[in-house]
């Protein structure tokens, strides 16, 4: 509705959670469920680790953030020749700014951190869990071309079983920001240790790189493979392997 949309193009300061969960229901970035807390505490622990993605604080709104994005998009396309008063390239410029800040960037919002529904191993599970692909959605930081491909993620659990839905969404959010493979697969697995308090985490990335394949070489048969071991899956060549023969299949499914 208009109501929605003004309030939500037009907000002068940061989302409080209650605007950010109402938020979540209309762009498409959103989600029910969000911890800032929870983002608050792995985001500090990246930073510890030394994987936290390059930033700088900028306290500026997500409206605010739109306006400046569109009005540089606008002098890219003006420096690049295009007419902007045709009405097949007019609204480019917001398109663009929205896009960057509610779709293809959003993981760089830490108030957008995905609640990690935890229970306890009352059943005292001790094999791989495995859930594989999922699907991965993001941005070269070198071009901010698209990557495009799927990761498979096991761990085996300590006193903590996580919800099957909150290792796609842990995906997706550090996904949606600018990246580089290794660095996404080193969050994704930190992230899951800090969550799940056990050493126990493997993570494999198979990606396709448009800045690859739709530019320079423009080799687009290339696809990138990246993983992270830890705990049992690390030191225990029986458990790597395993974990390598799962991950295999899902090239055959």
């Amino acid at each position: 509705s208009e109501t929605k949309k003004s309030l939500l193009e037009n907000r002068d300061s940061p989302l409080n959670i209650n605007e950010i969960c109402f938020e979540r229901n209309i762009m498409s970035f959103n989600k029910q469920k969000i911890d800032p807390e929870l983002g608050r505490r792995v985001h500090e622990h990246l930073v510890k680790l030394g994987v936290e993605t390059p930033t700088v604080e900028t306290n500026l709104s997500r409206s605010d953030k739109i306006e400046i994005i569109e009005a540089k998009v606008s002098d890219i396309m003006r420096t690049l020749g295009l007419d902007l008063t045709d009405d097949s390239l007019t609204e480019t410029p917001k398109r663009v700014a929205k896009m960057f800040v509610t779709e293809t960037m959003w993981g760089l919002d830490y108030d957008a951190f995905p609640k990690c529904t935890t229970v306890e191993n009352k059943m005292h599970y001790d094999e791989m869990v495995v859930e594989r692909n999922i699907t991965v959605q993001s941005l070269c930081e070198h071009h901010l071309l698209p990557i495009v491909g799927k990761a498979t993620i096991a761990y085996v659990p300590n006193k903590k079983v996580l919800g099957l839905s909150k290792m796609p969404r842990i995906v997706e959010y550090f996904s949606r920001r600018p990246q580089i493979q290794e660095r996404l697969t080193e969050q994704i697995f930190h992230s899951l240790q800090y969550i799940l308090e056990t050493e126990n985490i493997a993570v494999v990335v198979d990606a396709t790189h448009l800045c690859v394949s739709s530019r320079g070489v423009e080799d687009t048969s290339a696809s990138t493979i990246t993983s992270k071991l830890g705990g049992g899956f690390k030191s225990d060549s029986a458990a790597r392997a395993e974990f390598m023969r799962l991950v295999s299949l899902t090239d055959r499914l």
